[in-house]
C-alpha cells in the first residue's frame, strides 16, 4: 500500500518508527492572487470561484457531507476534490483536525487558528506580500509546530495545504532557492500548464535581484510566495525536534520543505531534517505531466 519512491533507508526507518502511531492533522489554508489568472488552475471552475476554494475545502474537511453547506464543493461532475480524500481519512481514523488561517479573502464557515496572516498578491508582481507579514506568519509557524508537537506524545504531525495557484508559488520559490524544477511540479489541470506557470515565474523573479550566495529566504517568499508556504516551513522545523512530521502533498510540499532547509540554514535553527517526510498519493506521485518524484530526488542532496 505503502512505496517509498526516493531514500529508501531513511523512509523505511520513518515507517517503522511511526506505524500504527496516532497522529492529528493540521490543515494551512492560504490564498494568493496568482490563483485568479485565467487558466492558471482548474480548482475552481471561474477565477472568482478560486476565491473560495480552500474556504469549501476547510467547511468540507471538519463537517463532511452536510445538506446546506454554506460553501459547496464543486459538483462531481467535473471531478473529485481532493479534499473529499482527505475527509474520508481522517473520519474513519478519528484523527483530530487543526484548520490555521493563514490568509484569506473570507473567513469560512468553520472555526480556523487565525495567524494573522494575508493573501498574497500574484508573484508576478516580485512584491507578494509585505516582510512583516512574512515574518509574522513564520513565527507563527514556529509556535504552532512546537504546540501542536507537544500534543501528539510519541506520534507524528500530518502536515496539509490548501491554496490555489500553489505548484505556481512552488515552482517560483523553487526556483528562486537555485533548484531547477521547470517541468516538474503538478497541476489541477490533467495536463499540466507548465509554459503559463513558468512565464509567471520569469516575471516575478525579474523583481527579486539577489546574490544565491546570500539568499534571503523570507524576502523570497515575500517576493514569490503565498502565505502557506512560510508558516508550514515554520511548523515543520519546530515540529521536527519533538515528533515526526509527514508533509502531506506533492510538489507544493515539497517546495516547503526546501525552504524549510533554507531557514532553518539561514537563520541557524535547530531541526531534525531526518524527522520529516514528504507523502502523497499514488496519482501525484504517477502524474505523467509532471515530475514529483525527480523533483524529490532533486531535493535529496539537500536532506540535511
Amino acid at each position: 500500500m505503502i512505496s517509498i519512491y526516493t531514500q529508501p533507508e531513511i523512509g523505511q526507518q520513518w515507517l517503522q518508527t511511526y506505524r500504527g502511531r496516532s497522529p492529528l492533522f493540521a490543515c494551512v489554508l492560504g490564498f494568493t492572487e496568482t490563483g485568479l489568472i485565467p487558466g492558471i488552475s482548474a480548482a475552481g471552475a471561474t477565477p472568482a470561484d478560486r476565491q473560495f476554494t480552500a474556504i469549501a475545502d476547510a467547511e468540507f474537511l471538519l463537517n463532511g457531507v452536510q445538506k446546506n453547506p454554506a460553501y459547496p464543493l464543486p459538483p462531481l461532475t467535473v471531478g473529485a476534490s481532493p479534499v473529499l480524500i482527505s475527509r474520508a481519512v481522517v473520519a474513519a481514523q478519528k484523527i483530530p483536525v487543526y484548520l490555521l488561517n493563514a490568509g484569506l479573502p473570507r473567513l469560512p464557515a468553520v472555526s480556523t487558528i487565525d495567524l494573522h496572516g494575508s493573501p498574497a498578491r500574484c508573484l508576478s508582481t516580485g512584491q507578494a506580500m509585505e516582510r512583516a507579514i512574512v515574518e509574522t506568519l513564520l513565527q507563527q509557524g514556529l509556535f504552532w509546530g512546537e504546540k501542536l508537537a507537544a500534543q501528539v506524545s510519541e506520534g507524528y504531525v500530518i502536515l496539509g495545504e490548501c491554496v490555489v495557484g500553489g505548484t505556481t508559488t512552488a515552482l517560483a520559490v523553487l526556483t528562486g532557492l537555485g533548484i531547477d524544477a521547470t517541468g516538474t511540479v503538478n497541476s489541477s489541470h490533467p495536463i499540466c500548464n507548465h509554459a503559463q506557470k513558468w512565464k509567471l515565474v520569469q516575471a516575478g523573479l525579474a523583481h527579486f535581484q539577489t546574490d544565491r550566495t546570500s539568499l534571503d529566504p523570507i524576502a523570497l517568499v515575500a517576493a514569490v510566495g503565498d502565505p502557506m508556504q512560510i508558516v508550514v516551513a515554520g511548523m515543520a522545523i519546530a515540529a521536527s525536534q519533538k515528533c515526526g512530521v509527514l508533509l502531506a502533498g506533492g510538489t507544493q510540499l515539497l517546495a516547503v520543505y526546501a525552504l524549510a532547509r533554507a531557514i532553518a540554514v539561514t537563520y541557524s535553527l535547530p531541526w531534525q531534517p531526518q524527522q520529516i517526510v514528504v507523502g502523497t498519493t499514488r496519482w501525484v506521485a504517477d502524474d505523467p505531466t509532471g515530475d514529483t518524484v525527480g523533483l524529490a530526488k532533486k531535493l535529496a542532496p539537500y536532506r540535511s
